[in-house]
């Protein structure tokens, strides 16, 4: 197969924006020239920003992202130095791809074989399916980080209409490029299996509650279908009756999540004051009679603990009128670098990040709901590991007006709400090279995923931005990763949410917010990004199936969304819980519209300032005014919570990147 080299986003063309006054102007080397405090979100500049119309060009920061260009772990920052791909690997070249031509499919072959042929108006989704799981069955047992398999796909469009599941590990699927016209293009239109049967009452978003089967309940395939799913597709012996039984659009109830979550976790015991585990401990203590065998050396683990009473009082979100939940809010998956039967312990590959008690009473909290919750130690019984999305473009066709969607956050066409890419318990896999136009949702989710490198994406649009957490760029559950160089128009937000940690969010050029949307997020870093929001995005900028968020019904909600949001207690609450300790923004170059057609003002405008959200130097806490914890970001944007309040701010950095020694 001949050996080539494919530009990533090739066209791009450099666009330069004017800089406009700072609250504190920088000397030559980097270091304040004054002394003055700088708020989280400064007053308006004096200075306009030029609005460009269309932004089409980007110049993005150049970034050498490996192992040698990384920074040592600077004391009393998170170390982000392990982030991405395998630790800090490179991507892999043609040089890591098996040289067994039985685990390497040509265009020629997928024709021949597969019945896969570009621009012939048929259906190619069975053909796709057979290939990935002809890989999966030849090539997978035998497969490594270096020895990937390979499916290449032809240049031309390919119609797919139903989810495509990724089950294979160490399996690249290669594009012919990301140009929609000159090279491979999926066209996404899912079927009557694939798209959504159940929504809500009021016909604004799909109803996972209304889409069960026997045991099965449809939050079980949570975040939702895509036209890309890499997970496993495993299914319990004790689901196999239920699986063979259901129709084709719940069979997929029964696949991966069962594994992972009840079915394989195991209860915890009490090594300490009602804790299996502190914070700074890698030695977690399992219940005396928890079965092993689901762990396993150079395996992974999720660490679930179980929310607390006194954990919803450190968060600062009581009272509250929202029901409090019985989940595990702080969760991470870990390596597994040992295991002791005799004493029941695993031994983890790096420090835990919070606290684990044995139950959400254990260390003296009143039950949640008058009931008892135990923390869990779960084993990911068949991650899907070293998986590579490179090189082609993607869109998903709807019912509705393409121009309907610009600056518009509410659903479309709901039962289409499905992701351009899902991740769902994978771990050391990557996306590259896509351009994404109009997913029905988010066009890349993750949920229970580690170590991945979302890189030199172009992602464009959604027809559902809106009510039910519809069209992010989406990390959740997403640990140790790296988003950089990506571009996103017309998106709703950039989030980090639900526990993940130890990701770096660097060079991306956003027209959307960076976002921490809640449920104990924490040490993650965003650097070197580029954010500016036109006035129009904003909550209340909905025309369809808005809820309470703007349009004719409901409540309108008059917030806007600044470049940064964090997630409050008492706000949160009602979906998870508050952004947790130690999020850092460095070196960003953020910019808020605040009236319509009017000038865009600088924030958080300190190139060398390390701002820390939820931390006072030493540990969480809560952002605040006047002393008291707020209750929501919306109207606190550009409050100063420097002082003691929320954002630790006193250090600064005179190099370009926490994360790299060099940029550019």
């Amino acid at each position: 197969m001949p050996r080539r080299r494919i530009a990533v986003l090739a066209g791009f063309v450099a666009g330069v924006l004017v800089a406009s006054a700072a609250i504190i102007w920088l000397t030559g080397d980097g270091e304040p020239a004054a002394t003055q405090q700088v708020p989280s979100g400064p007053p308006p500049s004096t200075a306009p920003i030029p609005t460009p119309v269309k932004r089409a060009g980007v110049a993005l920061p150049r970034l050498d992202l490996s192992k040698a260009n990384r920074r040592e772990p600077i004391p009393g920052l998170p170390d982000w130095s392990r982030a991405g791909y395998r630790g800090g690997e490179p991507l892999p070249d043609d040089s890591l791809l098996t040289p067994d031509d039985q685990c390497r499919i040509e265009p020629e072959q997928l024709a021949e074989d597969y019945d896969v042929r570009p621009g012939d108006g048929t259906d190619d989704s069975a053909g796709l399916q057979d290939a990935i799981d002809t890989i999966r069955e030849r090539c997978t047992p035998s497969a490594s980080y270096e020895r990937l398999s390979l499916i290449e796909l032809p240049a031309g469009v390919l119609d797919v209409s139903r989810q495509l599941a990724v089950d294979a590990d160490f399996l690249v699927i290669r594009g012919a490029g990301s140009d929609p016209v000159k090279g491979t293009r999926f066209v996404f239109r899912p079927d009557q299996n694939t798209r959504y049967d159940a929504l809500t009452a009021d016909g604004s978003d799909w109803d996972e509650d209304a889409m069960g089967y026997k045991d099965g309940e449809g939050g079980w395939i949570w975040p939702g279908r895509g036209l890309f799913r890499v997970q496993s597709r495993q299914v319990h012996e004790d689901y196999q009756d239920a699986y063979d039984d259901a129709p084709a659009n719940r069979k997929d109830l029964f696949q991966g999540t069962v594994n992972v979550h009840w079915k394989a976790g195991v209860k915890l015991r009490d090594q300490s004051g009602g804790f299996a585990a502190r914070a700074g401990d890698r030695v977690v203590y399992l219940a005396d009679d928890a079965e092993l065998k689901a762990f396993k050396v150079g395996g992974y683990v999720n660490i679930r603990a179980a929310n607390t009473m006194r954990f919803y009082e450190q968060q600062q979100a009581l009272p509250t009128d929202h029901e409090l939940q019985n989940l595990h809010m702080r969760q991470q998956i870990f390596g597994i670098i040992a295991i002791d039967p005799e004493a029941h312990t695993i031994t983890l590959d790096k420090p835990l990040e919070f606290d684990v008690p044995v139950s959400s009473t254990s260390e003296g909290s009143a039950e949640i709901g008058k009931k008892k919750y135990d923390s869990k130690a779960s084993p990911l019984v068949d991650p899907v590991l070293g998986v590579g999305l490179e090189y082609f473009s993607l869109t998903q066709p709807a019912a509705a007006n393409q121009q309907d969607a610009t600056h518009n956050y509410g659903n479309l066409a709901p039962a289409d709400a499905l992701h351009g890419i899902v991740l769902k318990w994978t771990v050391d896999s990557w996306v590259r090279g896509i351009r994404t136009t109009m997913t029905g949702s988010h066009p890349i989710v993750t949920e229970e995923a580690k170590n991945l490198q979302i890189q030199g994406n172009y992602l464009d649009g959604a027809w559902n931005k809106g009510k039910g957490g519809n069209g992010y760029l989406r990390g959740s559950r997403v640990w140790d990763s790296v988003y950089a160089g990506n571009v996103l128009r017309g998106l709703r937000h950039l989030t980090l949410q639900w526990s993940s940690s130890g990701n770096v969010v660097i060079g991306n050029d956003m027209d959307a917010d960076l976002n921490l949307h809640g449920g104990w997020e924490r040490r993650n870093l965003f650097e070197l990004n580029t954010v500016r929001l036109p006035y129009e995005h904003r909550p209340g900028s909905c025309r369809s199936n808005c809820g309470d968020e703007g349009g004719s019904t409901g409540a309108q909600d008059d917030s806007t969304w600044y470049p940064v949001w964090w997630g409050a207690g008492r706000k949160a609450v009602k979906w998870s819980g508050a952004t947790g300790p130690q999020n850092v923004f460095f070196g960003n170059d953020l910019a808020k519209q605040l009236t319509e057609n009017g000038r865009y003002v600088r924030y958080l405008p300190d190139q060398h300032r390390v701002y820390q959200f939820g931390w006072d130097g030493t540990s969480y806490r809560p952002l605040s005014q006047g002393g008291q914890p707020i209750a929501d970001w919306a109207g606190n944007e550009r409050a100063d919570y420097t002082r003691g309040d929320g954002v630790e701010a006193s250090r600064t950095d005179p190099g370009r990147s926490l994360f790299l020694k060099r940029i550019g």
